[in-house]
C-alpha cells in the first residue's frame, strides 16, 4: 500500500494529550485494519463509514519524552481509499475543537461530524449522522471503541449495532477490570453490568472453573456480542497489549463483525503485530 501523504507529526499549538509508549503499537495496529478495511469494502459497498467512540485529539505525545504520534481519527483519515464519512465523538469538548482543527488542515475534503459528549448520551446523534441504509445505497460502517475504563455501556453498542456495523474494542481488562474486580464484585456496583448488558454475570464467576477474571469478561463479552448475531471471537483472538516500561498486560484489542472477511483482515493486522515489522 502506498503512504498518503499525512506528514510527521509535530507540534501544532493545539490541545493534545500525554499517553504510555504502548499507544504507539495500538495505532499501529488500528491504522493498519483501517486500511485493510477502507479498502478491501471500497468496491462491495456505496459508502463506507468510520465511527470512533472514544476520539481524542488526534494528536499524542508520548509520555517522558518530545516525541508525537497521530491518534486514531488521523490513522483513518490517512488510508489510501479514504472512508466515504467519519463521525467522531469524545467527552471532552477542547480535544474535539483540536481535532476538528487537524481535520480541516490535513484532510479538508473529508466529510467528518464531530459529536461533543459521551458515546453513551449521544449515541442518538451519533446514529442521526450515519447515512442511511437502502437496497440502493448500501452502508457498512466501522466503530473503533477506545475507552479508557470498562465504562462503555452495551446498551450503546447494541443500539450502535442497529446497522450494519462492525467493531473493533480496546477491552480494558488488565488497567481497570482486574484491578478493580473486588470493587466490581459487589452487588452494589453496577458498571460491569452496564458493560455486559445484564446482571447475571456474577453468578456465572463464581461457578467458572477458570477464575481467571480478564479472561472471563472478555469470553462474556464474545457471548453478548453474539446474542447480537456477531461471529463468535475467541479469546487468543484478542490481541494483547502490555505496557512498554514493565511489560505488563494493559488490555486486549477485539474484533467483531458479521462477516467472516473482516476477520481475514484481522488475522493479517495479528500476523504482522510484531514491533520490529513495519506496518506501512
Amino acid at each position: 500500500m502506498n503512504k498518503p501523504p499525512l506528514p510527521a507529526p509535530e507540534d501544532d499549538g493545539l490541545f493534545h494529550y500525554e499517553v504510555g509508549g504502548w499507544a504507539e503499537t495500538k495505532h499501529s495496529l488500528v491504522g493498519l485494519y483501517d486500511r485493510l478495511f477502507s479498502t478491501g469494502m471500497k468496491n462491495k459497498w456505496d459508502c463506507r463509514v468510520y465511527i470512533d467512540l472514544y476520539a481524542g485529539p488526534g494528536l499524542l505525545k508520548i509520555r517522558g519524552t518530545n516525541r508525537l504520534i497521530w491518534g486514531s481519527p488521523m490513522h483513518a483519515l490517512n488510508v489510501p481509499d479514504p472512508f466515504d464519512k467519519y463521525i467522531f465523538c469524545d467527552n471532552n469538548a477542547e480535544a474535539l475543537e483540536a481535532l476538528q482543527k487537524r481535520v480541516a488542515a490535513h484532510f479538508p475534503n473529508a466529510s467528518a461530524s464531530f459529536v461533543v459528549g459521551s458515546c453513551d448520551d449521544k449515541v442518538e446523534e451519533i446514529c442521526r449522522e450515519i447515512p442511511r441504509f437502502s437496497s440502493k445505497f448500501r452502508v457498512l460502517s466501522f466503530c473503533f471503541v477506545d475507552p479508557n475504563d470498562i465504562s462503555i455501556k452495551f446498551s450503546t453498542i447494541k443500539r450502535l449495532a442497529d446497522y450494519l456495523i462492525d467493531f473493533l474494542f480496546l477491552l480494558a481488562l488488565d488497567m481497570d477490570a482486574n484491578r478493580a474486580r473486588d470493587a466490581y464484585l459487589e452487588p452494589s456496583n453496577r458498571k460491569i453490568d452496564e458493560f455486559l448488558g445484564e446482571s447475571d454475570w456474577r453468578k456465572r464467576w463464581e461457578q467458572s472453573p477458570k477464575r481467571d477474571f480478564r479472561r472471563f469478561l472478555a469470553e462474556e463479552y464474545a457471548k453478548r456480542m453474539a446474542i447480537l448475531e456477531y461471529l463468535p471471537v475467541e479469546f487468543e483472538k484478542m490481541k494483547q497489549v502490555r505496557a512498554d516500561d514493565n511489560n505488563r498486560p494493559l488490555y486486549r484489542l477485539a474484533l467483531f463483525s458479521k462477516h467472516k472477511l473482516a476477520y481475514e483482515y484481522w488475522d493479517q493486522v495479528l500476523k504482522y503485530s510484531d514491533p520490529q515489522l513495519k506496518f506501512w
